[in-house]
């Protein structure tokens, strides 16, 4: 019995789920780094988590990581603007929301944090 609720600092999304791929495209960030004036005002939204989750809200940042395969990247900081929390089923709950990129690691940093943060195993690098 009871209400399972998960607190998230980190929004970690695959591309299905509304990771911006097309924009933020590790391949091209490691060569010409893409920049936060890319992005500036774009608001992207996050669909179908997993779970009844619960991201802080604006003005407190979260971190942007890229779920590639199962393998993480960290990519920056966001604002969450919104977040709906939708039952799938008795026991399935999904999450959903919009967001704002504020800030994007520079590659020689992304490898770095993505390497230290990421947990056990799921590093992209």
């Amino acid at each position: 019995m009871g209400s399972h609720i998960e607190i998230n600092d980190t929004l970690q999304l695959t591309t299905a789920q509304g990771f911006p791929e097309d924009i933020l495209n590790l391949e091209k960030h490691r060569t010409t780094p893409i920049q936060l004036g890319d992005v500036v005002d774009q608001i992207f939204e996050f669909q179908n988590k997993p779970g009844a989750r619960i991201y802080h809200l604006s003005p407190i940042r979260c971190f942007l990581v890229h779920n590639i395969n199962g393998k993480w990247v960290y990519w920056g900081k966001v604002l969450i603007l919104e977040q709906t929390i939708k039952n799938i089923s008795k026991d399935e709950q999904v999450t959903s929301g919009k967001y704002k990129i504020i800030d994007i690691n520079d590659p020689v940093y992304q490898e770095m944090m993505t390497k230290n943060e990421s947990p056990v195993g799921l590093s992209f690098f």
